[in-house]
C-alpha cells in the first residue's frame, strides 16, 4: 500500500464517527495496534521532547526501509504516535520526508487536541521525519 492509500484508509475510518467523542475512543482503540518498543529503548534517546507526556519512538533500518517501535504513558498519544506509526513505518527514508502527512488535517485531528498535544503531535512528526533524514545521508 502506498502512504496515500494508507492515509485514504485513515481518513475514511474517521469519517464514520460524527463527534469527537467517539474519534477518541477510536485513538484509544488503535493505541492497542502500537508496534510497542522494547523496554531497553525506553531510554532518553529515544524520547520525544515537547511531548505533555511521555513518548518514545525507536526508529530501526533494515533493508533501506525505516521500521518504527514506540510507546506512551498516555491512551490518547499511543492512539495518535500508532496513526503515524501506520502511515510511516516500513518506508524508505525519503517516502517518509516527501509525505505531507495530510490525513491529519482530513480528520481534524489538530483542532481538536489541547496544544500541548498538537505540539506534542508536531514534535512527533519532526522525530521521525529527523530519523528519516539521518538514514538518508547514512545511506548515500
Amino acid at each position: 500500500m502506498t502512504v496515500q492509500e494508507v492515509e485514504d484508509q485513515i481518513v475514511e475510518e474517521f469519517s464514520i464517527f460524527d463527534d469527537w467523542m467517539d474519534r477518541y475512543n477510536y485513538l484509544i482503540e488503535l493505541s492497542k495496534d502500537l508496534p510497542l518498543i522494547e523496554e531497553k529503548e525506553k531510554n532518553e534517546q529515544n524520547v520525544i521532547k515537547g511531548c505533555q507526556s511521555r513518548v518514545w519512538v525507536n526508529a530501526e533500518y533494515q533493508n533501506g526501509k525505516i521500521h518504527f517501535t514506540a510507546d506512551s504513558d498516555a491512551i490518547i498519544t499511543k492512539g495518535i504516535i500508532a496513526l503515524l506509526i501506520r502511515v510511516l513505518s516500513d518506508r524508505t527514508p525519503q517516502e517518509i520526508l516527501d509525505n505531507e502527512l495530510t490525513f491529519i488535517d482530513k480528520i481534524g485531528l489538530k483542532e481538536n487536541l489541547s496544544p500541548t498535544r498538537a505540539n506534542g503531535l508536531l514534535a512527533m512528526i519532526k522525530q521521525m521525519k529527523l530519523y528519516a533524514l539521518a538514514y538518508k545521508t547514512k545511506g548515500e
